[in-house]
């Protein structure tokens, strides 16, 4: 699809890579048969959670190989807190945790403040830890080995070859430590348990709200089971129908678009730390500055901070977005101060490298793509999300759940929300998305900036909750002001 170029540490890799340990794109089609059902519905035994006894926690046994019930099971890590107002109770809302790698039953224990007062008077709400992740058999890895990740910046074909070896000999590790739920960490697995979930709470129809990578799961289970969906609510949208030039494109040209949003705000804004100053120089001398090693961490003198660094720190300031912060780093970096670089979250690459084909035959592939994206992204080069491709390098193939253009047939409506300028769940990757639901999808636009939009303003929380609770969504094409960081 065209891309949007409107007024649009070195990392540490155990960070990156540390997957699931966590409290925290073609190929044949897996498809989840729709007559399946999650048997006869289990019971969740509720209790107190330990965190916080307002919140009530449990597990749900589900198979580990949906293909094979009779194989070794899973519990699932629940989490609830009850409908505020029991006599205006509507049901059950499912969240559905993004990452992959984040905790849903951390988001109900101690991060329930995201939903409105209203939705928490109206539903109980529900989320749970994916397979893989928090209290659902994390995946569990040498920390040696993800310590000695290597940097995705490769410069030759023998650091590719040395990238896809580390790659093997990590994904053996963590699978000899993890299990079988190592190899069956897909979403389309994650669809049946949403499922079982949906079943053992009671409810005829899903009310589910996925955010970022959950987004995914919202797909993919209105293409399972779209007579079971009443309400589903797909906020910073996952596209799944990209190859690996697209995938790094449309991701190059989100994070330029929130790059070109910056130095805006910078130039329009006195309080701005690099304010009066030619802001796309700066950045460009501290990416100079980064590969010549110049840049040393403010956590470890010793570390050098490479160009990748810079666009991680970057990505961090857009998504919030925190742009005085961001602002402040980058000038005290300029001035020759002590990098103050970010980290990014944690990957869990059993789920992301079994939901996405993201094939690179050598380095001179590699190489192309990089040039690719630094043709749609001249100031940033590349997306953080380049990570999570160099992870994936040399995963077997066909993976699990490889990436196709949606199908929902049977849905009610379906909302998309999404920032205009989101810089890990780019505006196109929404936009694709609801052609692909063509009349199942309304989109609506909250035109400011960062990763999520339903707690940007009040416009975009009161759209969300007024369908989850009365399943209309908003007129098409609708919108919502941005309201400034």
């Amino acid at each position: 699809m065209p891309m949007r170029r409107s007024r649009t540490r070195r990392i540490r890799w155990a960070a990156l890579l540390a997957a699931g340990v966590a409290s925290a794109v073609a190929g044949v089609v897996g498809v989840v048969q729709p007559a399946a059902t999650a048997g006869p519905a289990s019971v969740i035994a509720w209790a107190p959670c330990p965190q916080d006894a307002t919140a009530q926690c449990g597990t749900l046994s589900v198979p580990v190989d949906w293909a094979d019930p009779a194989a070794p099971r899973l519990d699932l890590a629940v989490a609830r807190r009850p409908a505020a107002d029991p006599q205006a109770r509507i049901g059950t809302l499912v969240f559905g945790p993004g990452g992959p790698g984040d905790s849903g039953v951390s988001r109900v224990v101690t991060g329930v403040g995201r939903f409105s007062d209203e939705l928490r008077r109206r539903f109980d709400i529900v989320s749970f830890d994916p397979r893989g992740v928090g209290g659902s058999n994390p995946v569990a890895c040498s920390p040696d080995l993800l310590a000695s990740r290597p940097s995705p910046l490769l410069t030759s074909q023998a650091e590719f070859d040395a990238l896809l070896a580390y790659n093997q000999r990590l994904r053996d590790d963590c699978r000899a430590r993890t299990g079988p739920v190592f190899d069956h960490a897909d979403t389309l697995s994650t669809v049946r348990d949403l499922d079982a979930i949906r079943a053992a709470l009671g409810e005829d129809r899903l009310t589910f709200h996925g955010s970022s990578y959950g987004t995914l799961l919202g797909e993919q289970y209105a293409e399972a089971f779209p007579h079971r969906v009443r309400a589903l609510v797909l906020e910073s949208v996952v596209d799944h129908s990209l190859g690996t030039r697209g995938f790094l494109t449309s991701q190059a040209a989100a994070v330029q678009d929130s790059f070109d949003e910056f130095v805006a705000w910078c130039d329009r804004t006195a309080g701005c730390a690099l304010h009066g100053r030619d802001v796309r120089a700066v950045w460009a001398d501290l990416m100079a500055r980064a590969e010549r090693g110049e840049l040393r961490s403010a956590t470890d003198p010793a570390v050098a901070v490479t160009p990748f660094d810079l666009v991680v720190t970057a990505h961090r300031g857009f998504a919030r977005p925190a742009w005085a912060d961001l602002a402040n780093r980058l000038a005290t970096m300029h001035a020759g101060g002590p990098a103050a670089v970010a980290a990014f979250p944690p990957l869990v690459t059993a789920a992301f490298c079994a939901d996405w084909s993201l094939p690179v035959r050598d380095y001179r592939q590699y190489a192309d793509l990089l040039r690719r994206a630094a043709r749609v992204a001249p100031d940033v080069r590349y997306s953080a999300s380049l990570w999570a491709v160099a992870a994936c390098l040399g995963w077997p193939q066909p993976v699990a759940n490889p990436q196709h253009r949606l199908k929902v047939r049977g849905t009610p409506p379906i909302l998309l929300v999404n920032s205009r300028h989101d810089p890990a769940s780019g505006y196109n990757w929404a936009t694709n998305v609801a052609r692909q639901l063509g009349d199942r999808g309304v989109l609506l636009t909250y035109e400011g900036w960062g990763h999520g939009a339903y707690t940007r303003s009040a416009c975009t929380t009161g759209a969300v909750d007024e369908y989850l609770i009365s399943t209309r969504p908003p007129a098409p094409r609708a919108t919502c002001p941005a309201v400034e960081p």
